[in-house]
């Protein structure tokens, strides 16, 4: 991926517990000059990268950066995924950072987001998204918590029908393709790429986890208007 390839509004973000950087492209199409940072090598993630311990980054060095944006683990609280990952290999015992994610976040005194999918994981609810609002071919439901700003919280598009794949040993075909997990009608790799605008990677576990970048630059838009004429611009 091109770094060049979207002006700069001069405003940067911390991406914690980037992954593949489905989150930051969206950020960088809006204008965002983009670091990520996750516990992980992530050798796809096509900004500048940091690996360490995400919390301790934010605590550390988030004061830095103009926006933070977080996507701390969620598979401890959610149940779609807790059973597929135990079918894929990837282990088992997940932990909720929510709660520290946030008091980090926090503490920089810079505006945030928390993004994490429907299910138990303790975060507001003051946007959430579907890949129906961006005409994409996949659902994935996600809720983002703002601390420090606001943005209206778009109506939740209705469905065109169902997520193709079989349940309870019935196939159902549908416009939206099963991003996560493998089998069972589940999409391929190319149709998980396709469908959420995810080219640079091919690995499949990056892939189920990813954001679509459509979501994160309709709130990177947003943010930036915020950031340069709101509240929490005065507060920098």
């Amino acid at each position: 991926m091109n770094l060049s390839d979207r002006p700069s509004n001069g405003l940067r973000i911390l991406d914690a517990f980037c992954c593949a950087g489905g989150a930051g492209t969206g950020y960088h199409r809006a204008g965002f000059d983009v670091t990520g940072i996750d516990i992980r090598p992530r050798p796809n993630y096509p900004y500048r990268f940091v690996q360490g311990d995400a919390v301790e980054y934010i605590r550390a060095h988030g004061h830095e950066y103009d926006l933070i944006h977080t996507s701390p683990p969620c598979q401890a609280g959610c149940a779609l995924t807790v059973g597929t990952n135990t079918a894929m290999g990837w282990g088992t015992a997940h932990v909720d950072l929510v709660a520290a994610t946030r008091e980090a976040a926090e503490s920089t005194g810079r505006p945030y987001v928390i993004e994490q999918p429907n299910g138990r994981a303790a975060v507001r609810k003051d946007i959430s998204l579907c890949g129906e609002m961006f005409g994409l071919a996949v659902l994935r439901h996600r809720n983002f918590e703002l601390g420090g700003w606001s943005m209206p919280n778009p109506t939740h598009t209705r469905h065109r029908g169902r997520v193709r794949g079989w349940r309870h040993g019935e196939y159902f075909d549908g416009p939206y393709v099963a991003a996560y997990g493998s089998g069972g009608g589940k999409a391929s790799i190319s149709e998980m790429q396709q469908a959420m605008g995810i080219t640079w990677t091919d690995v499949r576990e990056e892939l189920t986890e990813a954001i679509p970048p459509a979501y994160t630059e309709l709130i990177g838009r947003a943010a930036a208007r915020t950031l340069t004429t709101g509240p929490a611009a005065l507060a920098a």
